[in-house]
């Protein structure tokens, strides 16, 4: 019997080239290309389908991707173990010490064979001869590549020039990245090179001491982050921070183009890595004009073209040898032998932080603009804004009840200051919008027992009082002044007559006590906890463009910008388009591990407000930041199966918080709002989409003028009261989706 070869698919690509089908979230390993299954599925039955000998099969993938890789492996006997996941991307050399380790550790010093995830190869038979011819060079400590002859002077892919053949194998005398055409021709004439297919086999050893000679830094690595991998029935998962600590580089640069005595075997077998949009039109089944014609398209006249509709019809007259490919929510059009370039496309998307890249829109999208209007205004002005204007208030102690249960009585919790102050707010904002309760009394009544009951005696506010007003908590906390200052802001605007005089009190408070001695950013509390956190500083920004409504005064935009620059400097990541929670007192990712904890619902609670703000300063680049960290929270941070936004996730998009609570859904049509026309895509139906959801899953669900707070990764609700602090996300976020509506209730 044949010699064991322990395969390992490498699928964690993204297959930009092939954008706009193939995205972030979505890549071409996922995509049926032929009518016959994903190409990772096709991969793995490839690699299955082994004539002769044992070839236990492994995976190795993004754990962002875990639902859809099991949905492929699912019928598949790989005679291997579980996938391995990647919790970050760290590149194929990474991948393969990880192979290389798999071996070692389960099988011995056997053979490894190490192919993608997404390329078109003719048929099982002539690929697996072609490994075979390759297997006596790997035996005896060599890496082998595998070569196609080449046939055009093919720009996209890598090469590698050979010198004697002996017995069938070449030795490598070089590996030469993608050429441009001229250079691409002369290889082609010269006879001495072959296109590079990404397919290597080895023994587990000599990789690893490859590594050990020309790369140890990321055999150590891989190693420190395998060695303390978990596992359960789903596969193997390697940490996070020790993933991410491995150098990001292909196997190419790192070991490849730098060992000796690589061998090479020629290819016996058809191949295409599926780069480009050019490359599907060689291999898919074209008319009698040379067309491949994908979905739903009428095409008239056209000639060796690649056509292809997501959803939509697509109609083309006269083209010829071009691509255009059409999705819900992008269309690309180019000629296909510059279809190669359609990365420059998505790098340009990238820069302006467009949506494109990174999601895949789902295929319930709404598309009427104010189709839920209706259903919101009856909600709010009908039924929640009359429940909390009298259940939700303290009649007999003052001020506003913390939660009320699901049967809308009353829960005796202590009263944070946050809570009273956003109550105060959301009234001030109904009756900006036309609400005709008692919004008056209730705003006065809300100030009184604030300022009645939690001021401090350096004019700030407490944290927490009891249920009779008496304090529970006395210390000065940021956000809670953030919370107080934006509420008066909008008690002034509505009239009442001691907001400007409580709020110039309290920005005096902020600058003696608050005020980092530094001047960036302010502490957490007045006595100068280390821990930091963007959030306060986020609703500082919230408040302070809320007084600059009010007054008009330029010196709350000021104060505002100083809260941008922080976001600029410290807390936006322009690698991972996320936001950063926590820090330390330098303003450094916090060590303890939140340092890589990012929360969709800020990002998308500061998109709204980077609008804003560059509407009221000019700072016109801002939208650019704003729609970047839309898109990450979009594209990394909601739970697939209800189309909720996670509690947190990693900077990676890994979940680290199940729970989806409802004011980051709340937040997501805000953000949405604020970006709609702001120049990235129309986003009308996400807005939509954005309110069905928070109706389907928070709202529809809980009795009428409450909701469901909390609902598990599989919908199920996991609430047990109703917090008042979540009142003023639904009321700002739906009067502002009632506000851009056109159609009025009759």
């Amino acid at each position: 019997m044949s010699q064991r070869i322990v395969s390992f698919v490498m699928s964690g690509g993204v297959g930009s080239r092939l954008w706009p089908l193939s995205r972030e979230d979505n890549p071409k390993q996922f995509h049926d290309f032929s009518g016959d299954g994903s190409m990772l599925a096709r991969t793995l039955r490839r690699l299955a389908a082994r004539p002769e000998g044992a070839t236990p099969i492994f995976l190795i993938a993004s754990e962002r991707h875990a639902e859809r890789v099991h949905a492929d492996l699912a019928g598949l006997d790989l005679g291997g173990g579980g996938p391995l996941f990647e919790p970050t991307g760290r590149n194929t050399a990474a991948a393969v010490a990880l192979a290389s380790l798999r071996t070692l550790s389960e099988y011995g010093d056997e053979l490894v064979l190490a192919v993608p995830s997404d390329h078109e190869i003719s048929t099982s038979n002539q690929f697996w001869q072609s490994i075979e011819a390759g297997a006596a060079a790997a035996n005896v400590g060599r890496l082998v590549v595998f070569g196609l002859k080449p046939t055009q002077p093919e720009t996209g892919y890598g090469y590698i020039e050979v010198g004697a053949d002996k017995d069938g194998v070449f030795d490598v005398s070089r590996f030469v990245e993608k050429p441009d055409l001229a250079t691409a021709q002369a290889y082609l004439e010269a006879g001495s090179f072959y296109w590079n297919t990404g397919i290597f086999l080895f023994r587990a050893g000599a990789m690893r001491d490859a590594f050990a000679a020309l790369a140890p830094d990321i055999w150590q690595a891989s190693e420190a982050a395998y060695r303390a991998a978990t596992s359960d029935l789903s596969g193997l998962y390697m940490p996070l921070d020790l993933y991410s600590a491995i150098p990001s580089t292909s196997i190419d640069y790192a070991i490849m183009e730098r060992a000796k005595d690589i061998a090479m075997v020629p290819a016996g077998f058809r191949w295409n890595d599926l780069g480009s949009w050019q490359s599907l039109l060689d291999v898919g089944p074209s008319d009698g004009q040379g067309n491949v014609i994908v979905g739903d398209v009428v095409a008239i006249d056209c000639e060796n073209s690649y056509i292809r509709s997501e959803g939509r019809l697509l109609s083309a007259i006269g083209m010829k040898d071009v691509a255009i490919v059409s999705t819900a929510d992008a269309t690309f059009v180019a000629p296909v032998s510059h279809s190669q370039h359609v990365k420059k496309i998505v790098e340009q998307l990238e820069k302006s932080g467009r949506l494109e890249t990174r999601f895949t829109p789902a295929p319930d999208r709404v598309i009427e603009t104010g189709a839920w209007q209706r259903r919101v205004h009856h909600w709010l002005f009908d039924e929640t804004l009359p429940l909390w204007s009298t259940s939700g208030v303290d009649e007999h102690y003052g001020g506003f009840h913390e939660a009320l249960g699901l049967d809308a009585a009353p829960l005796m919790k202590p009263k944070r200051m946050r809570t009273q102050a956003r109550q105060v707010y959301a009234f001030a904002v109904a009756k900006e919008r036309g609400w005709d309760g008692p919004a008056d009394r209730l705003i006065a009544h809300g100030i009184d027992f604030m300022a009645g009951q939690g001021r401090t005696k350096r004019g700030g506010w407490v944290r927490t009082l009891n249920i009779d007003g008496s304090v529970a908590d006395p210390v000065e906390d940021a956000y809670d002044h953030s919370c107080v200052l934006l509420a008066l802001a909008h008690a002034h605007i509505s009239g009442h007559p001691d907001a400007l005089r409580l709020g110039e009190e309290t920005f005096a408070f902020l600058d003696a006590h608050l005020e980092d001695s530094r001047m960036t950013g302010f502490l957490e509390t007045s006595d100068g906890a280390d821990e930091r956190r963007s959030n306060p500083h986020m609703h500082f920004l919230e408040a302070f463009l809320a007084w600059h409504q009010a007054t008009g005064d330029r010196a709350y935009l000021r104060r505002a910008a100083r809260i941008i620059d922080l976001f600029r400097s410290h807390f936006f990541d322009a690698e991972s388009w996320t936001l950063g929670e926590y820090f330390d007192e330098g303003w450094r990712p916090a060590a303890n591990g939140k340092g890589s904890w990012t929360e969709p619902g800020h990002h998308f609670e500061w998109a709204a407000l980077l609008v804003d703000f560059a509407a009221r300063s000019g700072q016109s680049e801002l939208s650019g930041f704003a729609r970047k960290l839309y898109a990450s929270a979009i594209a990394n941070g909601l739970n697939r199966a209800t189309g909720l936004a996670y509690g947190a996730v990693s900077r990676q998009g890994l979940p680290l918080d199940l729970v989806s609570r409802s004011w980051p859904q709340a937040e997501a049509v805000k953000a949405a709002i604020a970006l709609d026309g702001s120049g990235g895509p129309d986003l009308k139906p996400e807005i939509e989409a954005r309110v069905g959801r928070l109706f389907r899953w928070h709202i529809d669900p809980a009795p009428l003028g409450l909701w469901i707070d909390r609902i598990d990764e599989r919908g199920r609700s996991l609430a047990t009261d109703v917090p008042a602090s979540i009142f003023y996300h639904l009321v700002c976020a739906l009067t502002q989706y009632l506000d851009g509506t056109a159609e009025k209730p009759q």
